[in-house]
């Protein structure tokens, strides 16, 4: 069993990846079906927990599509315990420095690479012809969150730390962090230079870079820039957009009717 976003991330490919912050399984299952490259259970700002992300990588089992999970802090115990629940990946918020990129590296990875504890109650499923143990470390993505000026300071001796698999954008928090509004699609040169930078030094390094997008439209202008993992919004705001739509167009037309 290999992780199949990864194989396509090396062949090149722009993946699109879904973002689960409803903690219900069935919301899993149908983001499933719609075509993701992957999907990432959000136990930071998502109103996932433990249980509920263990449900959510049950819903996806056996599906096309890849899941990850971002984690709520870059501490080992939560970590080990999504990864041994069958994730393929970890987004981990706020790494501002190379000490930090090799807690997360040895969290996420087994010696004599990493720290991981052994203990994969799940994910051991995975290794059919090989032992998961054999295999994981060559198919774990470990995606540190760039998203504060630290970070960027820090970022290439962030992405030379062994395990690092690339960085991933968090631009609300970067924005924040820079004084300006906590939104995702962003158009402030001083922040598209820094996604330039991060894009160079990841591809310098053969490394994968992921960004964080409000839209469709701004998640290809961001592939077109070099992104291969292109989040677009969440299980959240695509639901409330096809409500929000739906009404509207259901209040236009039920006028229209009243006034023929």
């Amino acid at each position: 069993m290999s992780n199949p976003l990864l194989q396509k991330l090396k062949n090149g490919d722009v993946c699109l990846n879904g973002w689960l912050t409803i903690p219900d399984a069935f919301v899993a299952e149908v983001m499933a079906q719609t075509g993701w490259d992957s999907l990432t259970i959000d136990l930071q700002h998502g109103l996932h927990d433990y249980r509920s992300a263990v449900a959510a990588l049950q819903a996806l089992h056996g599906r096309p599509v890849t899941p990850l999970a971002r984690v709520p802090w870059n501490e080992p115990g939560i970590i080990g315990k999504v990864l041994d629940a069958g994730a393929w990946g970890i987004v981990c918020p706020m790494v501002n420095t190379a000490a930090d990129a090799k807690a997360l590296a040895d969290a996420c990875l087994y010696a004599p690479q990493g720290a991981r504890s052994n203990g994969p109650i799940r994910a051991g499923f995975y290794g059919t012809a090989s032992p998961y143990q054999t295999i994981a470390n060559a198919n774990i993505l470990v995606l540190p969150q760039i998203e504060t000026p630290e970070a960027v300071e820090n970022l290439e001796a962030i992405l030379d730390t062994p395990g690092i698999s690339g960085a991933y954008v968090g631009p609300s928090d970067l924005g924040l962090c820079m004084g300006l509004p906590p939104i995702l699609d962003r158009e402030e040169p001083q922040i598209l230079e820094i996604y330039e930078r991060i894009i160079g030094a990841t591809r310098e390094r053969g490394q994968i870079a992921g960004i964080q997008n409000n839209s469709p439209a701004y998640a290809a202008r961001m592939g077109k820039m070099g992104f291969q993992i292109l989040t677009i919004a969440t299980d959240v705001n695509l639901m409330g957009f096809a409500a929000h739509q739906a009404v509207k167009a259901g209040r236009e037309l039920t006028s229209e009717a009243a006034r023929a």
